[in-house]
């Protein structure tokens, strides 16, 4: 397939990408990796490209002041992977089976949050890490938590005028254990289902934690009822199990020629209660 027509424009700062961005039926380019396959399609049609890619600006990861971890929307999956943030065991375990190594080399961290696909890896693994996503445009600065961003398949909280230009993680600590497993699609990759999962053990050995869910509904989304169930109990294997079975509460769950919806819940708890577990072995 050919995409529509439409114009190219190189930015040299971010400022000249936001002034871009003002006026017209604009989209950013970063690595393209997911942009570029929809105008292909002919299910995005852009009138014009603003690309973004040589702002140097906007790549690497670095530590801020508190302790956190900001990570650039240049960055790519490879540079994540071998930054300070390969600290986290689920950016470990699900950075490596992404796309193949074109993709994990030009995509980028930034790109894939905003383009918000359903069954993408990331923004589990960011929703369970409680991460918060940095938006600029020409008016200023705003920070908003990655819970909540993802507003519907392929659909995200920023504006027209805004470039995602940074996502900032928690500061790694040695008390916490994480863990990402995903049932995916042998042919496309994706998954049918994915979890992240962050666990805590506290001062009284009780267990809390955070888990998100990917590949299950519209968007990713933090399983408030599994992290419920299993805050304040001994994390044993009747503790995460009871819990993940509350996976797929107050949710709708997708059905497809891949997964039905009662394969996809059941499995939606399957892989809650091995990521959990995966997590608690970390610790």
């Amino acid at each position: 397939m050919i995409p529509a027509p439409f114009e190219y424009q190189r930015a040299t700062s971010l400022d000249d990408a936001l002034a871009a961005l003002s006026g017209g039926d604009a989209k950013v380019l970063a690595g393209g990796m997911s942009l570029l396959p929809l105008m292909k399609l002919r299910l995005a049609a852009p009138g014009r490209l603003v690309d973004i890619g040589g702002l140097g600006e906007l790549k690497g990861v670095r530590q801020l002041p508190d302790g956190r971890l900001a990570v650039g929307a240049l960055t790519t999956y490879a540079e994540l992977l071998d930054s300070p943030a390969q600290h986290y065991g689920l950016l470990r375990d699900a950075i490596p089976d992404i796309g193949d190594r074109q993709v994990r080399n030009r995509g980028t961290v930034g790109g894939a949050i905003s383009h918000a696909d359903p069954a993408s890896d990331l923004p589990a693994c960011l929703l369970a890490l409680d991460a918060e996503v940095v938006l600029r445009s020409r008016s200023g600065e705003r920070t908003v938590g990655v819970d909540g961003f993802f507003e519907g398949a392929f659909t995200t909280g920023i504006q027209p005028d805004e470039i995602l230009t940074e996502v900032r993680l928690p500061g790694p600590r040695d008390d916490a254990g994480s863990a990402y497993v995903s049932l995916t699609n042998p042919a496309s990759g994706y998954a049918l289902v994915g979890v992240a999962a962050v666990v805590f053990r506290g001062t009284s050995g009780v267990v809390a934690g955070s888990v998100a869910l990917t590949g299950v509904g519209e968007i990713a989304y933090r399983a408030r009822a599994v992290e419920a169930a299993l805050d304040g109990t001994d994390g044993s294997p009747d503790a995460v199990a009871a819990a993940a079975e509350h996976a797929t509460e107050g949710q709708t769950v997708n059905g497809d020629i891949h997964a039905d919806r009662d394969y996809r819940a059941r499995m939606a708890v399957v892989y809650t209660r091995r990521a959990i577990a995966a997590a608690l072995a970390r610790l």
